[in-house]
């Protein structure tokens, strides 16, 4: 059996280990961005640029190098069927990376595109770490309860989260009036706008990539449905930041959100991101 790599050090470290190589990373992706670049299709028909290609070289090396040990579960190792063996009873910690959140808003030339670092124990995201380059936007974990947001150009110099001029962001409680509801840019589906029919809807926001995620964190929107296929390094930098703020995430039944389904090829099953607490039908 695998050993179970565990991860001592904090989640302001791990940030600050980190973001030399994510602005790194979100410099290659701005440059193709603004450039252009060719677009190959993968087996499972989503598609696949070289700035995902590169900026999962730069992140997943940085990884190692401030978590040596640590597995990495990255998007396009994974697809190339290079994933490490992780602990069976799903104790063992592990990252989960998506080098480049909304290939198909990057491709289309929309600036909602993230990079998503998660740490996952116990089957849990404890981590998270999403960043918007063409945004300036970062949003980060600073502990179990503790989310973070600040705006950080891609040109600047890597330093300490002290030194960002952001703001901890906490999740809203819903209102009695209606629900603002999140929805993929790229991906609804009927399914999603069924589970949403159970609820009394006043609003809807469209948004790609993770940032659905941060719009709940930040307490913009209180309910993010998503019925059909994500993976689980789409899901988990956005989960930890948003149970961090003060919501949750589950499946449609309510059960929670595990991680590290290595013989699923780490698919996740449909879920339901909520502000706060999962809500009865109807509220």
């Amino acid at each position: 059996m695998p050993s179970k790599p565990s991860l001592s050090i904090s989640h302001a470290a791990l940030a600050e280990g980190l973001l030399p190589a994510v602005l790194a990373a979100g410099r290659t992706q701005l440059r193709y961005f603004r450039s252009g670049t060719a677009v190959a299709i993968k087996a499972d028909r989503t598609p696949v640029t070289a700035a995902d290609q590169e900026s999962e070289t730069i992140l997943s090396a940085a990884l190692t190098a401030v978590a040596p040990g640590v597995p990495v579960v990255a998007e396009e190792a994974a697809a190339a069927g290079e994933t490490p063996v992780l602990d069976t009873s799903g104790s063992g910690a592990f990252f989960l990376v998506d080098p480049l959140d909304g290939t198909r808003e990057f491709i289309a030339g929309r600036t909602e595109f993230t990079i998503n670092i998660a740490l996952v124990s116990n089957q849990t995201p404890r981590f998270g770490l999403i960043y918007a380059p063409a945004l300036s936007q970062l949003f980060v974990t600073l502990d179990d309860e503790r989310a973070f947001a600040a705006k950080l150009d891609v040109s600047a110099p890597a330093r300490g989260l002290g030194d960002l001029a952001g703001r901890t962001i906490r999740s809203r409680a819903p209102e009695s009036d209606g629900l603002v509801a999140v929805a993929s840019r790229s991906h609804r589906t009927p399914g999603t706008d069924a589970f949403l029919g159970q609820y009394r809807i006043k609003d809807r926001k469209s948004a790609g990539s993770s940032l659905k995620f941060c719009l709940l964190a930040k307490g913009e929107a209180d309910i993010y449905p998503r019925v059909g296929p994500t993976s689980e390094w789409d899901t988990a930098a956005g989960h930890a930041i948003l149970t961090s703020a003060g919501g949750s995430v589950t499946l449609l039944d309510g059960a929670p959100l595990l991680y590290g389904k290595q013989s699923q090829k780490f698919r996740n099953p449909d879920f339901v991101a909520w502000g706060r607490a999962p809500l009865p039908p109807s509220f």
